[in-house]
């Protein structure tokens, strides 16, 4: 669940500073990519876990609602996760994850046989590292496209990277898993470690690059960002909802950037995500 808190600017360390508007609303990376996938036409089933709290309860109600499988979203004594997330005037935001429930997930036989029946599995490292690698091994057995978010970094996923067919990071965690100091340095690096790499650059759109090599890079509509923080996840969504009826790359990218170009015009993350009849390439 996000609680949102809209701010004018980061505090300094040890200021207090006055904030202008509170919300809670359903969220989380793997959220976010179901709502946007099923939002973008696609059959969408989800494996996750939710406390048996008031806040796992309603977002169990909201995936319902979304039309998205939920038989595989247990319920645990675990708290559900929760995300702080701190927005500016400027639209940007930084987040704190508390990972809860999500931290308590094993896979099951029952995990493996909704794996084997989809296309492609899409993960982020809001989950247990263990529990990622698992699930990954057992999708790329089955000839199954792995689909790996980076976000939120923690520690070392160099195994998880080298499990991915399509590595999808924003940016700065393309800067930060490759070393490089730029985008087009970083897509190649990782690109050359097998992946189909395609970071996200925000307001300058996507870039695309495989084998060592710069694809090409596709642009983002220009439009004024109130709240960014469901941009990423709506990329990867529409992105695999896209690839999942076999539409080319670079399309499946162009309708994914202007679906994330859309939903940083409203407030909200997964109340921010558009549906495919707004969505226009």
């Amino acid at each position: 669940m996000d609680l949102v808190f809209h701010q004018p600017r980061r505090p300094e360390p040890g200021e207090t500073i006055v904030g202008s508007r509170f919300a809670i609303g359903p969220g989380g990376k793997g959220l976010n990519q179901a709502v946007a996938a099923s939002r973008a036409g696609a059959d969408v089933r989800m494996i996750s876990a939710i406390g048996s709290d008031d806040f796992g309860t309603q977002l169990h109600a909201w995936l319902t609602f979304e039309g998205i499988d939920t038989t595989f979203v247990r319920r645990v004594a675990e708290s559900t996760g929760v995300a702080q997330i701190s927005l500016t005037a400027d639209g940007e935001n930084t987040i704190v994850i508390i990972p809860g429930a999500n931290d308590s997930a094993v896979l099951s036989d029952d995990d493996r046989a909704i794996i084997d029946s989809t296309s492609h599995l899409v993960v982020q490292l809001e989950r247990p590292k263990a529990l990622l690698q698992k699930a990954m091994s057992f999708a790329r057995t089955r000839g199954i496209t792995t689909v790996l978010t980076p976000a939120p970094v923690r520690g070392d996923i160099d195994e998880l990277i080298d499990l991915s067919d399509i590595l999808v990071p924003n940016e700065g965690e393309a800067l930060m898993l490759s070393g490089e100091s730029d985008a087009d340095a970083a897509a190649r690096v990782l690109s050359a470690r097998g992946p189909l790499t395609i970071v996200t650059l925000g307001p300058r759109g996507a870039l695309v690059a495989e084998h060592g090599k710069i694809l090409y890079s596709v642009p983002a509509p220009q439009v004024e960002p109130v709240d960014t923080t469901a941009a990423g996840d709506t990329f990867v969504g529409y992105l695999v909802a896209a690839l999942a009826i076999d539409t080319p790359l670079r399309l499946a990218v162009e309708v994914a950037t202007v679906a994330a170009s859309l939903s940083v015009t409203r407030l909200g993350a997964a109340e921010s995500i558009p549906h495919a009849a707004d969505v226009k390439v």
